[in-house]
């Protein structure tokens, strides 16, 4: 047996979700549908393909919604992240761009669902722009930010070998059935 060797990995916020892809991603696209603002909680969904023999689950187990007919929707039954879109029948998956430890590597090519797509999106980008601690300090919210920074939960942007950590308060930490 051959050990692959992963081109990127990625998982879920708080780590129950861990994944690896063994090929390049393509076709970065963002698409803007209704269906896929929902399910995403946003704008649009970023995501790109990768075959289905090149997407391994290294921890845990992805939760499915059937989306419609057809589709089903990977999240983390843990802490919620969106992270694959599956047509059944198809030879790859989509997997959410925001969800890989090296997003900035996937830049989008296309973006698709147009007809849906928020009539000021083109705007955004014009839009006064803050750190987020230069935020905080303007409008007022430096105490959240360091109560945040203190206690975060989110999985660091690369693999470790012990989830949950164990100085996690234990009401933050998974249950047993979500490990």
């Amino acid at each position: 047996m051959t050990t692959r060797i992963p081109v990127m990995t990625g998982g879920c916020q708080c780590g129950a979700v861990r994944y690896a892809v063994h090929a390049e991603p393509y076709n970065r696209h963002i698409c803007h549908c209704r269906m896929c603002q929902k399910a995403f909680g946003g704008f649009f969904a970023p995501l790109v393909n990768v075959r289905n023999e090149d997407f391994e689950v290294t921890r845990g187990e992805i939760a499915i919604f059937r989306s419609s007919r057809d589709v089903e929707r990977g999240f983390c039954a843990a802490c919620g992240t969106p992270l694959t879109v599956f047509t059944d029948g198809d030879d790859h998956l989509n997997v959410a761009i925001g969800s890989f430890d090296e997003p900035a590597r996937l830049m989008p090519e296309i973006q698709i669902g147009i007809e849906a797509r928020m009539p000021w999106f083109a705007a955004l980008a014009g839009l006064p722009e803050h750190t987020t601690e230069a935020a905080a300090e303007k409008y007022g919210f430096m105490d959240e930010l360091a109560v945040i920074a203190a206690h975060n939960h989110q999985h660091p942007d690369h693999d470790t070998t012990d989830w949950p950590p164990q100085d996690r308060p234990p009401e933050s930490r998974p249950k047993e059935s979500e490990r």
